[in-house]
């Protein structure tokens, strides 16, 4: 299982992924319609084979717009996960009574989108693309970021290696998603943490009211300290090592 994607909420993209696109150097590769099912639009930026991805709720009464007033601002949305058979996944978890909120079965892109409530307070999709056996390997397919999204690839950053989750009982959370992962945590100083081929997923204790959701990521980067400089440079917001963007801190680390 594989660490793929991160999405963020935002009230506006357009100022969310320019701050992302000046400390990063991160690319819009792909503006996908068919989110406009769901009453967003987005932006995916390619990050070393990992995805960044920008939503916007361009309805009242979208799920994206009723989380954003929870969360009271920008936030850390949503964790996709691949794996070879999504469909299997799937049928595990709708057994052991996850409820599935959107899914898909196209030529070769499955996806299942299950319900933040019994995900921890976190809306996860496990996705899989049919018939691609290196699925694992950086550059492989990924039909959610457009045909061309590898022309987009940033020379500054090289990929997400991590992502963090907050809860207000990380142990809870934690063993919730050994049993939607199928797969055990360890734990590391504080924090909570399953380890992916590639990737890593880590639980840490609520820092805001809100008490659930995706509140950090490590991208892997050239030059940490030219990234730090460069948001402080902005006056964007950086503490401990790590700059504020949409919500969600993001440490650089050295690739």
């Amino acid at each position: 299982m594989r660490l793929r994607q991160i999405a963020f909420m935002a009230h506006h993209i357009a100022p969310v992924a320019e701050q992302l696109e000046q400390v990063f150097g991160l690319k819009v590769g792909f503006r996908d319609p068919a989110v406009e099912v769901f009453g967003l639009k987005n932006v995916v930026m390619p990050v070393g084979g990992e995805f960044l991805e920008v939503l916007e709720p361009i309805r009242d009464d979208a799920s994206g717009a009723r989380y954003l007033a929870r969360r009271g601002g920008d936030a850390g949305y949503m964790v996709i996960l691949q794996d070879d058979d999504a469909l299997a996944h799937r049928t595990r978890l709708e057994a052991q009574g996850v409820r599935a909120i959107a899914t898909s079965r196209g030529v070769r892109y499955v996806y299942t989108h299950f319900h933040p409530a019994d995900c921890a307070g976190v809306l996860l999709s496990i996705d899989s693309v049919e018939g691609d056996a290196v699925w694992r390997q950086p550059m492989s397919d990924w039909p959610p970021a457009g045909p061309d999204w590898r022309e987009f690839e940033s020379e500054t950053s090289l990929g997400i290696s991590s992502v963090t989750i907050q809860a207000r009982d990380p142990l809870a959370a934690a063993e919730r998603w050994s049993m939607l992962l199928d797969r055990r945590a360890n734990r590391v100083g504080r924090a909570l943490e399953f380890t992916l081929d590639p990737g890593l997923i880590r639980f840490v204790t609520a820092t805001d009211q809100y008490g659930a959701g995706v509140v950090g990521m490590d991208v892997r980067v050239k030059d940490p300290a030219a990234i730090l400089a460069k948001a402080r440079d902005l006056g964007l917001p950086v503490d401990r090592d790590a700059v504020t963007i949409g919500g969600v801190a993001i440490w650089p680390v050295k690739a």
